[in-house]
């Protein structure tokens, strides 16, 4: 008894709450068969039942929905884009060792060697180079090298020899105030801002979609409710047919049209029931996180129920809101500045390429010095001594700067005709201008949408007032008849006719009230994201 008692007063809450009078609920409580029918519905021993409320539907949603789940990876994606650009700025460290032995057969006497001639060399090698952030690029450069030949012609054997060099070039033109690098971080930087306006899209669109399958699920239970008054009033009225029958007032054939009734009556409140579990279902792959080992068995329970507050519509602020505010038209500003950054880009490239370039070398050598008498022409004279410099000294010769080397050049370069650089900055820039026309029309296309989603709260506010005349009507026709049928001057047929069109009264209001409260969360949604 008690948990038929706290039943009844949760379902006289629904029906209040959704305009519906208590007295035709009083009826369906007192039917014995409605109240085992309601009992049946309870959740299995063992079930859990969740309570839920719009906003924590929404927050659950954010927090397990894989839709949003995928969408915050699209920003960390496009940070992964900016570090791949910046690493063009990385410096680059590149060394070699070689070791190089190579014997011949003599083809001069200036050769040195009579039948082989030998040399082996080991060098090394190691570079540091990059690309600066303001364009211009540096290269730093040492290598060293020891060689040893059997050809009497050299002047030193061991050969020790030591090299530093340092170039750097500076665009004066042609990518000075952007290149490459910088075009593709400041795109990605774009595309970073856009990722971020997806994912609250993505945010936005999602709570629209749980709000609204929280409505849905609000809809099928309260639905659920009125069809099983319906079948209630049904069974009563097979009560009073039977006990008509029985007292001879009214032919047995009657008992056949309110069984009918009954069993049609048993079907809806079967499909208002599998109504409920796919909205359930629909909620839970929203808000619930499939992992969850519950998943599928929680019972989610709507603490919320449809509200109805009139309101009034400001269409113009809304759509003033929305050009502001809208997702889609955000992305689309920030695609139009990242082709800002490639036009700026290519303009640039179709300037001369100006480059100053300026190098500086050093060198030194060591090793085993032969000093040698006064020889006839090329030959060279005997070996008369030596003289030992080691690496050391030769690496002194770097630091003194005793054997500088330096150039300073200007290096030009000019296209003669059109350039694909060209072909390409006139392609951007039609780009440009049809990226600027879409989101004229995109804009035109926003005010549309919001405008009829504002046009919908105002048509729904009024149809949830007409249906809930629509159903005070059917309350007192279903009341005529049951009192005419009572007095016999009406029959069964009119009766069950009036209890059905009450069900359909009593549904149209509930479907009113819900498209209202959706159209709502459409007008407030379609300021922030289209609708899909």
């Amino acid at each position: 008894m008690r948990t038929l008692s706290t039943r009844a007063c949760v379902l006289t809450l629904v029906l209040a709450a959704f305009g519906t009078p208590l007295s035709v609920f009083a009826q369906a409580v007192r039917a014995g068969e409605g109240i085992t029918l309601a009992a049946q519905q309870a959740p299995p021993a063992g079930t859990q039942v969740r309570r839920l409320s719009a906003d924590e539907a929404v927050r659950l949603a954010a927090e397990n929905n894989l839709g949003i789940q995928i969408a915050r990876y699209d920003p960390q994606i496009e940070d992964t884009s900016i570090v791949q650009a910046r690493a063009g700025w990385t410096p680059s460290f590149v060394t070699s060792v070689q070791q190089n032995s190579q014997v011949q057969a003599p083809n001069s006497f200036l050769s040195g060697a009579q039948n082989r001639l030998e040399s082996d060399q080991f060098a090394n090698s190691t570079d540091l180079q990059q690309v600066l952030p303001w364009g211009g690029s540096y290269a730093i450069g040492w290598d060293t090298s020891r060689s040893t030949s059997n050809s009497s012609i050299n002047s030193f054997n061991p050969q020790v020899r030591s090299g530093l060099g340092l170039n750097y070039t500076q665009p004066l033109l042609r990518n000075f105030k952007i290149d490459n690098i910088r075009q593709q971080i400041q795109v990605g930087l774009k595309n970073r801002d856009i990722a971020d306006i997806g994912l609250r899209q993505t945010v936005a669109a999602t709570g629209r979609t749980v709000r609204n399958a929280y409505w849905n699920l609000a809809f099928a239970i309260a639905s659920l409710e009125v069809q099983r008054q319906s079948l209630a009033l049904a069974e009563e009225s097979l009560r009073n047919t039977r006990a008509r029958v029985e007292i001879g007032t009214t032919p047995p054939i009657d008992i056949v049209e309110a069984e009918a009734e009954v069993a049609q009556r048993q079907e809806s409140v079967i499909l208002a029931e599998a109504q409920i579990s796919t909205a359930e279902d629909t909620l839970r792959a929203l808000v619930y996180n499939p992992s969850m080992p519950d998943f599928w068995t929680i019972k989610i329970e709507p603490s919320d129920l449809p509200p109805f507050q009139p309101t009034a519509v400001d269409a113009e602020g809304a759509v003033r809101s929305a050009l502001d505010r809208r997702t889609d038209l955000q992305q689309a500003r920030k695609s139009l500045e990242a082709n800002d950054v490639s036009i700026q880009f290519l303009r640039n490239q179709t300037l001369p390429g100006v480059d100053a370039r300026f190098d500086y070398g050093l060198s030194g050598l060591g090793g085993t010095q032969f000093t040698r008498a006064p020889g006839i022409g090329l030959i060279p004279g005997e070996i008369t001594g030596e003289t030992r410099r080691s690496f050391g000294s030769v690496l002194g010769d770097l630091v003194t700067n005793d054997f500088p080397t330096w150039t300073a050049s200007i290096n030009i370069s000019y296209p003669l005709g059109t350039s694909q650089q060209q072909a390409n900055l006139a392609r951007a820039r039609l780009q440009h201008s049809r990226t600027q026309t879409q989101i004229r029309n995109q804009e035109l296309q926003v005010a549309l949408q919001v405008r009829e989603a504002a046009r919908q709260v105002s048509t729904n506010q009024q149809r949830v007032q007409t249906t809930r005349s629509s159903r005070e009507f059917a309350e007192r026709r279903l009341d005529a008849e049951q009192r005419k049928f009572a007095a016999g001057t009406s029959t069964s047929f009119f009766v069950f006719q009036a209890q059905r069109d009450l069900a359909l009264a009593r549904n149209n209001e509930l479907r009113a009230i819900l498209d209202y409260n959706q159209s709502r969360v459409d007008l407030e949604t379609v300021q922030d994201v289209p609708l899909r």
